[in-house]
């Protein structure tokens, strides 16, 4: 479909969403978050020449010709303007826009922060992507000493965005990012105890974290506000094993079960998807430096990971990018993203 086929297009679309919320179906909206997009981001950023989207509504109209209903992404501007055609075009698509935030470390950072928070709500966001931190626990925090420091620190910032979010009716879903456990991250949300700070649910994380992603998804799913779907796959290797993010419906993961449990804490869940294509990710399980911030998990979680790794070899050949051309790469995460959409059409439509 070409861009003035699709905008041709708009209005039908439009009607169709509107009679499928009028069945009842609002409830399964399905969209695309960001990082599903990334090469074609990073492609963007080193001015590439074969980009399909150059910023957050380009990015937007793009997805949605893919077959996403909506998109999670930051708005990349302070543009009171691009916030208002962010909301334009979800309101003539009759789509959804969920935001990205970044946190509060202190008090001279609020007044940005709220800043970005107003704008995501022009923009038509009602929910709004954060994470902690971009680093992966046991590659981020050298000593126990670092992590807890850590800790601290994200109380603080709940702490600090709480009354934000509360003033402007934004609620924040902070990403289970690699960094806390199931456990202390749902532990975390009982100590804030606030109706605005949730939890985005990212369904493959804490596999790197040696979890059971179904334990995982029981431990969060009460307070999830959003949701990043995707599959995985591992592979044993010398000091751990590989994790790689697979088109769905062709890795480990039982995606049904996965999504029953969380509509079933929150019906109004929508389901981003967030298949990032790219080289296999290190767990180094194996290795003493892996177990540094959290020494006493070693002998309760090492060998069930392990068996689990063992007991689900890859079904099919892995994303791997290492050597190949930008061109290449792109239609690959191209094409992994409109399976991943027709994929969750066909099985979480209804």
């Amino acid at each position: 479909m070409n861009r003035r086929t699709f905008i041709t297009a708009l209005p039908a679309l439009a009607a169709a969403r509107s009679l499928l919320a009028a069945a009842g179906a609002a409830k399964s909206r399905i969209g695309i978050c960001t990082f599903s997009c990334h090469q074609h981001w990073k492609a963007v950023s080193a001015k590439h020449v074969g980009v399909k989207f150059t910023d957050t509504l380009s990015f937007a109209r793009y997805v949605c010709e893919l077959g996403a209903e909506g998109v999670q992404a930051p708005l990349r501007s302070q543009d009171a303007k691009v916030a208002k055609q962010i909301r334009a075009f979800t309101e003539e698509t009759n789509g959804y826009y969920e935001g990205e935030l970044r946190l509060p470390r202190n008090d001279a950072d609020l007044a940005d922060v709220e800043t970005d928070v107003q704008l995501a709500r022009e923009a038509g966001a009602s929910v709004a992507r954060a994470v902690f931190t971009n680093g992966r626990r046991y590659e981020a925090f050298k000593t126990l000493a670092d992590f807890r420091a850590f800790e601290a620190q994200t109380e603080k910032t709940l702490a600090l965005i709480e009354p934000v979010l509360r003033k402007h009716q934004l609620k924040v879903a902070i990403e289970n990012h690699k960094d806390h456990t199931a456990d202390e991250l749902a532990s975390l949300m009982k100590k804030i105890s606030s109706e605005w700070i949730g939890v985005l649910v990212d369904t493959g994380n804490n596999l790197a974290l040696l979890e059971d992603p179904y334990a995982t998804m029981d431990a969060l799913a009460p307070f999830a506000l959003s949701v990043h779907l995707k599959d995985m796959a591992v592979q044993a290797s010398d000091d751990g094993f590989l994790l790689s993010e697979v088109p769905l419906g062709t890795g480990m993961l039982d995606l049904p079960r996965i999504i029953t449990t969380l509509r079933k804490a929150n019906p109004a869940l929508v389901l981003n998807l967030e298949m990032a294509t790219r080289d296999p990710l290190k767990v180094p399980c194996l290795t003493d430096g892996y177990w540094t911030t959290f020494p006493e998990r070693k002998a309760t979680h090492r060998d069930a990971a392990l068996a689990r790794v063992e007991a689900n070899p890859p079904r099919q050949r892995v994303p791997n990018i290492a050597g190949k051309p930008v061109a290449a790469v792109l239609a690959e995460e191209e094409a992994n993203n409109r399976h991943g959409l027709a994929w969750m059409q066909k099985h979480f439509r209804a």
